[in-house]
């Protein structure tokens, strides 16, 4: 809660990058300022750079969060790849902030170990996917590049939907459009 004396909550890290969340859904990354994200929290401009030292700072946190969501989701789905691609795609569009910064490592400090560490699991979570393939929709001896296939048509997919540049006839469920997408996947060779 802000007021005449500034910031009085339990966890301003959490309320700086909700904000951050919030800037990055209005205007996108590059419109992020740590003084603004101070201004919206109602403290000190030193504020946020005592928590994340520097902007790539702060987004280095939020792009570990969102790694970590996405395993959440896809790990939530079930060990099914084509759920787990449904999944991939309702968090781009529900979490578009994350997304739109974690696939940027130009924006962030992509070596934190935060960061690979929840890559890995994200990661993990799709090649758990793959690896639950019938044999006769897996390419022989290549999950690495089945994984990388999936990965390339969910991402595809949900960049495209949030880009608004679908046709028409897809519809206007994300989650539906990207199941009839994803079904073409690995289909029986």
């Amino acid at each position: 809660m802000t007021g005449a004396r500034g910031y009085h909550h339990g966890d301003l890290r959490r309320a700086l990058l909700a904000a951050a969340v919030q800037v990055i859904e209005e205007s996108g990354p590059g419109a992020l300022s740590l003084r603004d994200l101070a201004r919206r929290a109602g403290v000190s401009h030193a504020a946020p750079a005592h928590h994340f030292g520097d902007k790539p700072g702060l987004l280095t946190a939020l792009a570990a969060e969102g790694f970590d969501l996405l395993a959440e989701t896809m790990s939530d789905a079930g060990g099914e790849l084509h759920e787990a691609g449904v999944a991939y795609v309702d968090f781009a569009v529900r979490h578009r902030a994350h997304f739109e910064v974690m696939f940027r490592p130009d924006l962030y400090r992509a070596d934190a170990p935060e960061v690979q560490a929840a890559r890995e699991r994200a990661g993990a979570a799709l090649r758990s996917g793959v690896a639950a393939l019938p044999p006769e929709r897996a390419s022989a001896g290549d999950p690495q590049g089945d994984a990388l296939a999936a990965w390339s048509i969910v991402h595809g997919f949900a960049t495209l939907w949030l880009a608004g540049a679908l046709p028409e006839r897809v519809g206007d469920d994300p989650r539906e459009a990207a199941r009839a997408v994803i079904r073409r996947l690995f289909a029986a060779r």
